[in-house]
């Protein structure tokens, strides 16, 4: 097993918080109308003032009958368009689309991803109760069009939020399925519950126990080529992410100024992330948000912007980073 584990350098733009689902363990949305839509000046000042890599569109949802549909869609497509141009690559998650929608976005990503959370229909009676666009059925729906579509995907399991193993590998052996029939699947994010302070949802933190036997659980089931992520921020202490690296997680993910989704989990320090791993024999290397066996599925205008990525990070030369992150 490799030594290298990998981040993503990335700044998350958040085309709207507003979203029509509510789901009980959110730290993330407004409601419909509450929220001003992040215009194109704003998100070429932050990313220019970022300097990140990966721009991460990460958007609250527009419910598919509104008429405001259209706008957002184009909205997202101008965000990423708008990111090409600054020299940033960017990865869309903007919950379950139309497969004219992911076709559509397709022209102006190298990744997009969409978390299938869990295939157990118990999360629509709990913490999706009123989020209907968490339908298993639907996001399972997602990553078979992302696979036709050929569209490199990251997509991700919940923990901690009642769910049991037999759930775990259900959810796993459906994404390892998809992949081994369309070869798409990037990395499957393992992400821990950890309670924020905007939440209904009044649930304990999941046990460190959990994520490492979800660890361990994936890595025994997922192809190999499928990297497994965890996010840094959201494990408790520096030995269980030692733990979990040692089980087989292999990427952190995007580390970028601060987490969108989780607010109340700061993001680590990249100088204290490669002091952990490199006392436990393992080396942080920084990647770009597509892998080198898909860029042959992109067009030709968004393989020109990572190539020159991977040659520039192939020659070591430097780029200004933000403040929050500080080295290569």
């Amino acid at each position: 097993m490799s030594n290298i584990v990998t981040y993503s350098s990335a700044y998350t733009l958040v085309p709207t918080y507003e979203c029509f689902n509510r789901c009980a363990y959110c730290n993330f949305r407004v409601d419909p109308g509450a929220d001003s839509w992040l215009s194109l000046e704003e998100a070429s000042n932050r990313l220019q003032a970022a300097g990140a890599i990966e721009a991460l569109v990460l958007s609250g949802e527009v419910h598919p009958a509104s008429d405001r549909r259209k706008k957002w869609i184009d909205h997202i497509y101008k965000l990423c368009k708008l990111s090409l141009d600054l020299g940033c690559l960017p990865h869309t998650n903007a919950g379950p689309l139309s497969w004219t929608e992911m076709e559509y976005l397709k022209q102006v990503n190298v990744s997009m991803g969409l978390m299938l959370e869990q295939l157990t229909p118990m999360f629509q009676q709990t913490v999706h109760r009123h989020a209907p666009s968490k339908s298993p059925t639907l996001r399972l729906q997602q990553l078979e069009w992302a696979g036709q579509l050929q569209i490199p995907f990251t997509t991700g399991l919940l923990l901690g939020l009642g769910e049991t193993a037999v759930d775990w590998q259900e959810t796993l052996d459906a994404i390892a399925s998809l992949h081994r029939q369309y070869g798409h699947i990037q990395e499957v994010i393992l992400q821990p519950h950890q309670p924020g302070q905007r939440q209904i949802l009044d649930r304990a933190a999941c046990h460190d126990a959990l994520l490492l036997e979800a660890v361990s659980l994936a890595k025994a089931t997922l192809p190999e080529d499928i990297v497994i992520q965890i996010p840094p921020n959201l494990i408790r202490s520096p030995e269980m992410l030692a733990a979990c690296v040692a089980a087989g997680a292999r990427d952190l993910g995007g580390i970028g100024p601060w987490d969108e989704v989780n607010p109340d989990y700061p993001h680590h320090r990249l100088h204290d992330l490669r002091q952990l791993l490199a006392a436990q024999g393992y080396e942080l290397e920084l990647r770009l948000p597509v892998y080198p066996h898909h860029d042959r599925w992109l067009s030709a205008s968004l393989q020109a912007g990572v190539q020159a990525w991977r040659q520039r990070l192939s020659q070591r030369l430097p780029y200004q980073e933000g403040q929050a992150r500080s080295d290569l």
